[in-house]
């Protein structure tokens, strides 16, 4: 039996709602009985929460919700409750057994018999698409003939437009993403255009149609809401009954994008030309459009047309800015990534808005249809991110199609294998962001190498196409035809294209630039290439900027080189397709991105064959390929907003065939990176206590006899001999593989309901050993023993594989929870390896060839002395004024407050500080990443040694408290011990150092006395 998603036919049937339902009649037809008015979504109704908002100190009555915290005497943010008094009256209105009492025209009565009764040859209307229509057409038709008692509802309506934008009227109805919009947009055509061809002299209804679409993706999709289109949902779909199409024709509707309204230069002249020809006198020459001349080249077929209804497609991105009087955060609120998101935003909805108003200056706009999943005021619009708009009337949300089954069943981790409180490959930004490029494809970006991607970013990459892998193998032998499909959304175009070129492949350039070899894709579904290094034939990856496809403007020159290739494979590919020569010459690039984008999955077509998409900004809203089964996000998801927009484009499902039950068969999406909340609401945050401020400082001159001097190092240089390298291994060069450090290896992902499934790296125990310590040594080789822009030295390459397999047989390598000796291959873990390895090698050299510290050129002492600066931390320790140069210990944790306790306590402790805001930072490596390590505390410590002239000769400790060791503390005690202790003490200049770590807090005073003691001891001996 295929699996579904309830038991209850109740539930997932094309007739059928969350929690009510039509009856039934013997054949199996709805009849008008509903049998349950209940909704989960009167009880819980989804919103994308907030990151951030002011505090609202207005205090009013309000209308409804008045404890949503949201709300403003001026401003309702929580049309909820107004949704859900107008549905209860919208069903009650359904339950009218005569359509007489209906109170609609003979035609809205045919127009509702036929969509709820008609036997259709295809997908009969969703019940949530009727039910947007129905609230339109009642509160069009039904509402004002009911009196006083329903005028609050437009009341509302009108009060909120005139708050937001004053120049328009606005109707929202809330879809979630697959639910259907375009079916509804047939549906609001055809009722208001037969209306208004029957009943010409009526105000309510328009034949005249403006749709607004933010992109030419979405406006070339919506082709089939125009009555002559081959494709036209009015007759393909039976959304108009036979008796009524030839009214349908008399239509006027033009498709548009919002880019369109942008006012376009009519001549394009030089700005040595334009100034000769504007004169000294400065006249200006009018060279950009008028708003009239923008209306004509955009809406030309409905010039001198009254009464024009809109409908915006997405129109969440469709809003007039606020900002004197703003609850909500404004652009000048936001820095960096937020704030350029917030201008974009703004930008767009300014273009599109401003748009609308010209038409209705100029044409006039009788109503605005505003259609989107998430009708969300955006972050940085100045009002409270994440609400709904005040203007909408109907919400079916995304918990509502998951639960019918019109939608795939998205799966986010729910449970890992690995340590913390935070779901890693659930809220992966948070743990790569730092480590990835911050802007687009600059210079260091291009010098950037896809190899060294996060460890894990890689991780969630594995354990996400280990899965896809097993979808692929089920679908091929299903004969299905077209594969699934994996999409990557990244935050910039720096990213995309390392990840790109990782999965797919790219040819690595010699440092000369004389050479290139090939580095094939790490995921071998998603190569470029075959295993002789030659391009397939037909892409299965490709690269999109859907921003710039979607505006219609030229392909940005960075864009064009790193898509070049795909490009040209594309055209070859129309030609043997169309069989003209010509044909990949008649169309310019975007446009061809464009159609490959456009027909992922679809047989046939240019795409048909591509199986993962990496997105360069959140790939097309509209984008309507319906076998995407895995989604990865690697950007920054600030609102849920985004989230679910991001999680919707992999929501389309596939079949929309029923089984033998009548249900739909259930169809997942597995979700990693995108922190998604089913059930999220917006908060507000409350206002933070103000904390106390210490200052903390070097007391003077009372203390200065305290006062402790230490080298400031920049990096260390090694001598390698010319012979045989040996390693002397210990604790500290292990490397423990966990994942807790390369994120989970068992990750469970689950929707709300339905099958979980457990995300494992089963597919990496395939790799060899023997290949495993090639790439190991090879990689220690090329990174660790070549100074830069010189050959590798070969003639080690023996000796450090040797080193390598001492290291891998003498069991210092430990893989636990599920990892595998194969994510060796990762750089940053190869690099960790290497490092380790490379200081067992160094720790053998200490005594024929020293290491030296290299110190800041320009600052190479600090001390104690300049130590000043502000805390408000709760945590510190008032220091004893005959023990440290500095008046508080600010501690991070309750040890380090002990530790300073035990230092005081014992007499051989000449001095110690904390070392904060002091400077002492000490320069490592976790991989390949350079760090800053910055040690607890320097203790000098009386061990007895004296100077050649008899003085004292403290020894001056760095100590590091450590509950918690993990790899990286390995990392910091390597470098302490091999190269910076060593480096400084070879120079000389600044005394004897040494370093030690505490781990256990109540050990703590007896390992300290007896280190103490050790030390005393070696001096008398």
């Amino acid at each position: 039996m295929s699996e579904q998603f309830f038991e209850k036919p109740i539930l997932n049937s094309p007739y059928f709602y969350p929690g009510r339902h039509w009856e039934l009649d013997p054949e199996g037809q709805p009849t008008n009985r509903i049998l349950d008015s209940r909704r989960r979504s009167d009880l819980i109704t989804p919103v994308p929460k907030t990151k951030k908002q002011r505090q609202n100190t207005k205090q009013g009555a309000l209308l409804l919700g008045a404890d949503d915290e949201l709300s403003s005497e001026d401003q309702e943010y929580n049309p909820t409750p107004i949704i859900n008094e107008i549905r209860g009256y919208v069903e009650t209105w359904r339950k009218l057994p005569n359509p007489d009492q209906w109170l609609v025209t003979p035609e809205t009565a045919r127009l509702l018999q036929h969509w709820r009764h008609h036997k259709f040859e295809g997908i009969r209307p969703f019940f949530c698409q009727i039910e947007a229509v129905e609230t339109a057409i009642w509160l069009t038709e039904v509402a004002p003939k009911m009196g006083p008692r329903v005028a609050k509802f437009w009341a509302h309506i009108k009060g909120a437009n005139e708050q937001a934008n004053p120049e328009l009227m606005r109707l929202a109805l809330k879809l979630a993403t697959g639910a259907g919009k375009t079916t509804v947009m047939a549906m609001l055509i055809a009722w208001q255009t037969v209306n208004a061809v029957r009943h010409p002299n009526s105000k309510q209804f328009s034949s005249r149609f403006l749709i607004v679409s933010p992109g030419i993706t979405i406006r070339d999709r919506l082709r089939v809401l125009l009555p002559n289109d081959p494709e036209s949902y009015y007759r393909g779909r039976e959304i108009t009954p036979p008796d009524m199409l030839r009214d349908i024709q008399s239509a006027k509707i033009v498709i548009t994008n919002y880019h369109a309204f942008k006012l376009r230069e009519k001549l394009a002249i030089a700005k040595g030309t334009r100034q000769a020809l504007e004169g000294w006198r400065g006249d200006k020459i009018q060279t950009i459009e008028t708003e009239g001349e923008m209306i004509q080249r955009v809406m030309g077929d409905l010039m001198g047309q009254k009464n024009i209804v809109v409908l915006n497609d997405e129109a969440h991105h469709c809003y007039r800015e606020r900002v004197k009087d703003a609850d909500g955060e404004t652009e000048d609120d936001l820095k960096g990534d937020d704030k350029s998101e917030a201008k974009e935003n703004n930008e767009a909805a300014r273009m599109w808005i401003s748009g609308l108003e010209a038409v209705k200056r100029k044409l006039g706009i009788s109503l605005v249809y505003d259609l989107s999943a998430t009708p969300f005021f955006l972050r940085g619009s100045g009002y409270i991110e994440g609400t709904l708009f005040p203007w909408t009337m109907s919400d079916f949300s995304l918990m509502d199609a998951i639960e019918c089954g019109i939608v795939k069943l998205p799966r986010v981790p729910v449970a890992q294998n690995a340590p913390g409180d935070s779901l890693v490959y659930r809220n992966l930004w948070e743990h790569i962001g730092k480590l990835l490029p911050k802007k687009g494809r600059g210079t260091s970006a291009k010098a950037a190498d896809p190899l060294s991607l996060p460890a894990k970013l890689l991780g969630a990459l594995d354990a996400l196409y280990g899965h896809y892998t097993k979808t692929f193998e089920l679908w091929q032998e299903e004969g299905i035809g077209v594969p699934p499909v994996f999409i990557v959304v990244c935050n910039n175009t720096a990213t995309s294209e390392l990840i790109y070129k990782y999965i797919s492949g790219f040819d690595r350039v010699s440092d000369d630039g004389t050479e290139t070899t090939l580095e094939n894709g790490r995921l071998a579904l998603f190569r470029n290439y075959d295993d002789f290094g030659n391009r397939m034939p037909r892409p299965n990856s490709i690269l999109i900027d859907s921003a710039q496809l979607e505006s219609g403007e030229a392909l940005d020159k960075d864009f064009r080189e790193m898509a070049a290739t795909e490009i040209e494979q594309f055209k070859r590919e129309m030609v043997e397709r169309t069989g003209d020569i010509t044909a990949g010459d008649k169309i310019d690039e975007s446009t061809l991105l464009r159609e490959v984008m456009n027909t992922v999955g679809k047989k046939g077509k240019l795409g048909e064959q591509i199986r993962c998409v990496v997105s360069v900004s959140m790939l097309t809203e509209g984008w309507d390929a319906n076998t995407v089964t895995h989604v990865l996000g690697v950007r920054a998801f600030g609102t849920q907003l985004l989230c679910e927009q991001v999680v919707g484009r992999a929501l389309r499902r596939q079949s929309y065939e029923l089984n033998d039950e009548g249900l739909f068969n259930v169809e997942y999406a597995d979700v990693l990176g995108i922190p998604f909340d089913f059930a999220a609401k917006p908060v507000v945050s409350p206002p933070a206590k103000p904390r106390e401020t210490v200052r903390v400082q070097a007391v003077k001159p009372g203390r200065d006899a305290l006062e402790i001097t230490f080298p400031r190092v920049e990096g260390y240089r090694v001598e390698l001999p010319d012979e045989r390298l040996e390693a002397n291994f210990g604790p500290d060069h292990v490397l423990e593989l966990t994942p807790e450090l390369l994120g989970p290896t068992i990750n469970t992902n689950q929707g709300i309901i339905g099958e979980s499934v457990d995300l494992t790296l089963a597919h990496l125990e395939d790799m060899r050993s023997s290949t495993i310590l090639f790439h190991l040594a090879r990689h220690l080789l090329y990174t660790k023993y070549r100074d830069p822009g010189e050959e590798p030295k070969l003639h080690l390459f023996g000796q450090l594989k040797r080193v390598t397999r001492q290291w891998l047989d003498g069991g210092y390598l430990k893989c636990t929870g599920g990892t595998y000796p194969a994510q060796l291959v990762y750089k940053e873990i190869a690099d960790m390896a290497a490092e380790r390895i490379k200081a067992a090698i160094t720790e053998t050299l200490q005594g024929e060839r020293p290491v030296k510290a290299i110190l800041d050129a320009y600052n190479p002492t600090g001390t104690t002395a300049f130590v000043n600066f502000t805390t408000s931390k709760e945590l510190r320790y008032q220091t004893a004024p005959n023990k440290s140069h500095v008046n508080w210990v600010v501690c991070d944790s309750e040890w380090e407050a002990e530790f300073a306790r035990v230092a005081e306590a014992h007499p051989s402790v000449l001095s110690y500080v904390k070392n904060q805001g002091l400077g002492l930072e000490v320069p490592y490596l976790t991989g390949a990443t350079p760090h800053k390590y910055i040690p607890d505390f320097i203790v000098q410590v009386d061990d007895g040694r004296l100077t050649a002239e008899g003085e004292p000769d403290p020894l001056n400790l760095i100590v590091e408290i450590k509950g918690y060791r993990g790899e990286d503390a390995k990392d910091k005690a390597n470098t302490m011990r091999s190269y910076w202790v060593p480096g400084v003490n070879n120079l000389e200049k600044f005394g004897r150092w040494a370093f030690a770590e505490f781990t256990a807090v109540y050990e703590m005073e007896a390992e300290f006395s007896k280190l103490i003691d050790d030390l005393l001891a070696k001096e008398v001996a």
